[in-house]
């Protein structure tokens, strides 16, 4: 693949003239597809933990290592590359390859034969991962207006809670039946022909064509008077702004518990509490799928609904949400059985991602139309450094330390350390609420 094929553009005026409000909807399903797919993949590697660690010998520090930091490094830095090409080039075809090299790494997942193989495999994931969202954030800004907007990226968030379920519902059954390789082979597979369907099916919009639409224009966007966007020219205005910031650390703080919980729920339920894995592809999964989703789609239409009027909405409804969600959370680690534990865990479930769809659609509307995509991969690297990076390395550290002294239990100690970032996450987003009704009186 020549660099220059990403970079030529093949262009439609506007929503409208690419083939009517419908076909921004076809994008966005299959946008939704891809970013199920993304994670489905992340998904696996937690969901089917307990065959790979007593298959190739790994402890639960090293598991948090190959789901954290291992995976973020090269996820999170490649994504600032990828979205310099991006905003420069064709998003659409930037986002095809890039689900094209994640599948391929995702094969290579299976056929690892050694710790060092997959945590290689799990590197490769990262980098074509890293191609996967600030485009999509991107395009689907320039297919839906700004009053859409909330709503559009709300069901496009919908892709991780849909991949985390089927992630452990797939993974587990096919484990549980076959092999837990295959299912890394056969996910793989599916994501090459994603990565076809992107490619032949979505047309490149022009940017900041929703806005022209609702202005009333014919649907051309008016290009954008001054040097285009860098790399640092974006982290600065991070840096400099405060409610940006805030919404980025919030977000992190945020992801430090949910990707953590993520990443060792379904080892602790199996190790602690009891459950097979035929029972985890059937309750967890059901869990996942319906709390998460309902999260995100539910914070999305309440965004729409009161953050024009109400800017602080965006930085106190994720905080009141968290601020429910501990005493759950708490219950969930503590309970003595896995239906138990399963009952309270749906709470924090649906609670927990209150924060992704208001801080997606907060930093899109705040910069212009062809800053949106850095923009978006500045969010990501400074959200998933500090929840996807660290948050599972912190809780497999935590359990690898509590197992000397508390080798039945060790992951359930591991889990109540994640309570004090809870609480970091409510603080940081009441303190963007502050922030943002602040900007509003001014």
């Amino acid at each position: 693949m020549r660099s220059s094929d990403l970079c030529t553009s093949t262009v439609v005026r506007s929503p409208t003239r690419a083939g009517g409000k419908h076909y921004a909807w076809f994008v966005l399903g299959l946008l939704c597809l891809v970013y199920v797919l993304n994670f489905l993949d992340r998904q696996l590697l937690s969901i089917l933990a307990k065959p790979i660690q007593d298959d190739l010998g790994v402890s639960d520090g090293e598991l948090g290592r190959l789901g954290g930091l291992y995976f973020a490094l090269f996820y999170c830095i490649l994504g600032i590359p990828v979205a310099w090409l991006a905003d420069r080039g064709n998003r659409v075809r930037v986002l095809a390859v890039s689900c094209a090299l994640f599948s391929a790494a995702t094969v290579a997942c299976g056929l690892s034969a050694s710790y060092g193989q997959l945590a290689a495999s799990r590197m490769a994931v990262g980098i074509g991962e890293a191609g996967g969202v600030p485009p999509s954030y991107s395009i689907l800004s320039d297919y839906f207006p700004p009053h859409r907007r909330g709503v559009a990226l709300g069901l496009f968030n919908l892709g991780p809670p849909l991949g985390q379920a089927l992630g452990v519902a797939f993974g587990a059954k096919i484990a549980a039946a076959y092999d837990w390789r295959l299912a890394f082979v056969l996910l793989g597979a599916a994501g090459v022909i994603a990565a076809g369907a992107v490619w032949a099916f979505v047309r490149e919009p022009r940017r900041g064509a929703a806005e022209a639409q609702e202005a009333g224009s014919d649907g051309i966007a008016p290009a954008e008077a001054g040097p285009m966007p860098t790399f640092g020219s974006t982290l600065k205005m991070f840096a400099t702004e405060p409610t940006l910031m805030l919404v980025a650390l919030a977000a992190g703080a945020t992801q430090f518990v949910t990707y953590a919980t993520l990443g060792f729920t379904t080892l602790f339920l199996m190790r602690e509490k009891g459950m097979t894995l035929d029972q985890v592809a059937v309750w967890y999964a059901l869990v996942l799928g319906i709390g998460v989703s309902a999260g995100i789609y539910c914070s999305g239409r309440l965004i729409d609904r009161h953050g024009a009027a109400r800017p602080q909405t965006f930085g106190t409804m994720p905080g009141f949400a968290l601020l429910v969600a501990v005493p759950f959370f708490i219950g969930f680690v503590h309970a003595p059985t896995w239906p138990v534990a399963m009952a309270f865990l749906i709470v924090p479930t649906f609670l927990n991602y209150f924060y992704l769809t208001p801080a997606v659609t907060l930093v899109q509307n705040s910069v212009a139309p062809r800053q949106r995509t850095l923009a978006g991969a500045v969010l990501l690297l400074i959200m998933n450094l500090v929840g996807l990076g660290l948050g599972p390395t912190w809780l497999g550290m935590a359990s690898d330390w509590f197992k000397a002294s508390h080798p039945a239990n060790s992951l359930q100690l591991a889990f109540y350390t994640l309570v004090p970032f809870y609480l970091l996450a409510i603080a940081l987003h009441f303190a963007l609420g502050r922030s943002l009704k602040r900007n509003q009186l001014t």
